[in-house]
C-alpha cells in the first residue's frame, strides 16, 4: 500500500524553506548561494520561494536575523534573573555551547560578510544592537564590560569557524583558551554587594 505524503501547511513549508535556506546560505553565503537551489531542495518552485519572501536577499536577511535572535535568546534565559558578572558567565558558558551550532555561526559571519549591501547591513546592525542591548540591560554593566565580552565572543566565534579545535599549534591553543569565572572582574567596576 503507497504512503501518502501530508500536505505541508503554509507556516510549515515556511519553516521548512527557512531550515534549507539557513543550511544553504550558510555555506554559501548571499551572493553565493542560489534561490534554484533552495528551491529545489525544499521540492517547490523557485517561484514560490519568491512569493513568500520577495526576494532572496530578504530571505538571507532574515534566516540571518534568527540566527541573531537564537543566539540572543538563549543567552537571555541563560541569565534568567541574574544580573552583573554573574550573568554574564551565563551568558558566555550558553554562547559557548551554541558555537557547535555551525549553521547558526556560520549564518551571523555571513551576515557581517555581506555588509556592503546596505539592507543586509542594517539588519545585522539591528541584531547586533539587540544583542549588545540584551548583555547591557540584563547584566547592568557598563559598556566596556560588555563590549570586551562581544568582542571575546567574536574571537570565538572566527575559532569555532576555523576549527581552531583540531589544530594542535600554540596560537590555536592559545586562542581556544577557556574563558575563566572573574576574567572581566578586572574590566567592570561592578562590587560585590
Amino acid at each position: 500500500m503507497a504512503t501518502v505524503s501530508k500536505k505541508m501547511t503554509a507556516d510549515e513549508r515556511r519553516a521548512q524553506i527557512l531550515a534549507v535556506a539557513a543550511e544553504e546560505f550558510a555555506l554559501g553565503g548571499l551572493h553565493g548561494t542560489s534561490t534554484e537551489t533552495i528551491a529545489r531542495r525544499a521540492e517547490i518552485t523557485q517561484a514560490y520561494v519568491f512569493r513568500l519572501f520577495g526576494s532572496k536577499k530578504a530571505l538571507f536577511i532574515q534566516v540571518v536575523q534568527r540566527a541573531f535572535e537564537q543566539l540572543t535568546g538563549a543567552m537571555r534565559e541563560a541569565a534568567g534573573d541574574r544580573t552583573g558578572l554573574e550573568a554574564l558567565s551565563a551568558m558566555g558558558l550558553t554562547y559557548d555551547s551554541l558555537l557547535g551550532d555551525r549553521t547558526a555561526l556560520l549564518l551571523q559571519l555571513q551576515g557581517f560578510a555581506a555588509a556592503s549591501e546596505p539592507e543586509v547591513r542594517d539588519a545585522v546592525r539591528d541584531s547586533f544592537a539587540r544583542m549588545w542591548g540584551t548583555v547591557a540591560d540584563t547584566t547592568g554593566l557598563e559598556p566596556v564590560t560588555v563590549k570586551s565580552f562581544l568582542a571575546f565572543g567574536m574571537l570565538l566565534n572566527n575559532s569555532a569557524a576555523l576549527e581552531l579545535r583540531d589544530v594542535d599549534e600554540p596560537w590555536a591553543l592559545g586562542v581556544r583558551t577557556r574563558i575563566q569565572p572573574g576574567l572581566f572582574t578586572h574590566i567592570t567596576s561592578e562590587t560585590n554587594q
